[in-house]
């Protein structure tokens, strides 16, 4: 019977320590540094220390002729929680196995605690004989009384045992409330953490879009050095087509329009927001006053520019209140399919806008079948500057313009690439070799967006969107007095 005793006593031992212990080091173990108050005062200062905000965030500025902005990411495990919460999430592993365990023992005390007092009935039987035997000494022999006596000896000591587990096992029970106690302020202060951690990350993330955008706005136009693998965002159409969203970078409208087809075409289709149009959900349909011609539309500052069906007109059609703005003929450029793109389509003109606004490419017989690039007053359509690429266009699957630069791909099918750049700063090319996966083979538009910073395609039905890799130059104070000042032999 001493046995189960000395197993209670030692737990309960052990569990008074492990109280006060962790009264004493808990804040120490979840990064609490504890300074208690000047002698004579009741107060309690508990400061807690958190890494600095710009912690694992660094921003690199320009260097001389060009600009290297990087984002070093946090430390290994920096995202992942607080360490304090995850020293916490282990100190109440810990205390739940404690409580466990305790509750096994308390069924085993239970146990014992009911079998002493089964020995305490059996004493109280003994010593009910062997008060009958003092009192008729005739009823049992001198032998039988000896036993007797000895026995109720050696069973008397269960009655302080049986005293003290009593106390042992109510002392238990309180330890367990307590410890429910401990288990309850454990996890309110795990959801503190958590939550001081979320917000911790959502400040940090602030810091990073600061950065971010203090960093894009010293940034100068990007020389495309690669394309990244096809995201499709839907599947839906016919097999041409044309998709795209508002291109000024400093426009909020997140709305995406849709124009199903090439030829004769008047469906307009918005839709509320990029998730709007990937599910196919939450939109509107339009209905030009003008068929269009090709795929190369473009929305820029809230108008929809397109090439008129049948002419080399150009329409500005004013999104907001639905109506045409502006019609003007692109002179001399060839329409219904004199000079498309090498997948036909009536790709004779189109329409595009990058970070210096609003252009089109085109060509015409006096130009060879070249392709021309010419910059449009968004308001009035007039051509602004032209120049000829030297490229042909029939040769070209489609194209692009990054900064000033027109990129051309060598195809619209499987195994297309960036094959020829015209750079209209310098008015010169170059041919270029930048490989990019065509998914599905059959790429009937191909555009850039500045807001986005991303290429959409439509491909054979399918809308695909592609991130960029670009290269960013910025002309320092010293660069431009360099370049202004003549160099002498």
């Amino acid at each position: 019977m001493s046995v189960p005793l000395l197993k209670v006593g030692a737990v309960l031992s052990t569990m008074i320590m492990i109280t006060n212990w962790m009264s004493q080091k808990l804040p120490a173990l979840v990064g609490l540094d504890q300074h208690f108050a000047r002698p004579g005062t009741s107060e309690k200062i508990i400061s807690v220390l958190y890494p600095g905000e710009d912690e694992g965030w660094q921003v690199y500025g320009s260097v001389r002729g060009k600009c290297v902005c990087s984002i070093m990411t946090p430390a290994q495990g920096a995202c992942g929680g607080d360490p304090r919460h995850c020293r916490l999430q282990q100190l109440s592993d810990h205390v739940l196995n404690v409580s466990q365990y305790m509750e096994l023992l308390n069924q085993r005390t239970a146990q014992d605690l009911q079998q002493l007092k089964d020995s305490e009935t059996l004493l109280d039987a003994l010593e009910t004989r062997l008060k009958t035997a003092h009192d008729d000494p005739h009823s049992v022999t001198t032998k039988s009384l000896q036993e007797l006596r000895w026995s109720v000896s050696q069973c008397r000591p269960l009655r302080a045992l049986l005293g003290r587990l009593r106390a042992d096992a109510g002392q238990l029970e309180s330890l367990k409330e307590e410890l429910e106690k401990l288990k309850y302020s454990l996890s309110v202060l795990q959801e503190h953490f958590t939550l001081r951690h979320y917000q911790r990350l959502q400040q940090r993330a602030s810091v990073l879009q600061q950065h971010l955008h203090t960093c894009s706005s010293q940034l100068g136009c990007g020389r495309l050095t690669g394309i990244s693998a096809p995201l499709t965002v839907r599947s839906s159409g016919s097999r041409f087509g044309s998709w795209m969203m508002d291109t000024v970078i400093d426009s909020s409208d997140n709305r995406v329009w849709v124009m199903d087809g090439y030829l004769k075409g008047r469906r307009l289709v918005e839709y509320q927001s990029l998730g709007d149009f990937a599910s196919g959900q939450n939109f509107i349909v339009h209905h030009l006053p003008h068929p269009w011609a090709g795929t190369g539309h473009v929305v820029y500052n809230g108008s929809l520019y397109y090439n008129k069906h049948h002419s080399n007109v150009l329409v500005r059609y004013d999104l907001a209140s639905g109506g045409v703005q502006q019609q003007r003929s692109l002179h001399h450029a060839g329409f219904n399919n004199t000079f498309p793109y090498s997948w036909g389509g009536s790709s004779d003109i189109d329409l595009m806008a990058d970070e210096m606004g609003l252009w089109a490419v085109y060509t015409s017989i006096a130009h060879g079948g070249n392709m021309v690039l010419s910059r449009l007053h968004p308001d009035t359509l007039e051509v602004e500057r032209s120049w000829d690429t030297g490229f042909p266009k029939r040769s070209a699957g489609e194209s692009f313009l990054i900064c000033g630069t027109l990129y051309v791909t060598n195809s619209h099918l499987a195994g297309a690439k960036v094959h020829y750049t015209f750079h209209t700063a310098t008015a010169s090319y170059e041919y270029t070799d930048i490989a990019f996966h065509n998914q599905y083979s059959h790429i009937s538009m191909l555009d850039y967006n500045p807001r986005t910073r991303a290429l959409y395609t439509w491909n054979n039905g399918h809308q695909v969107l592609y991130d960029l890799t670009l290269l960013h130059f910025i002309r320092t104070a010293d660069d431009a007095w360099d370049a202004e000042t003549p160099h002498t032999d």
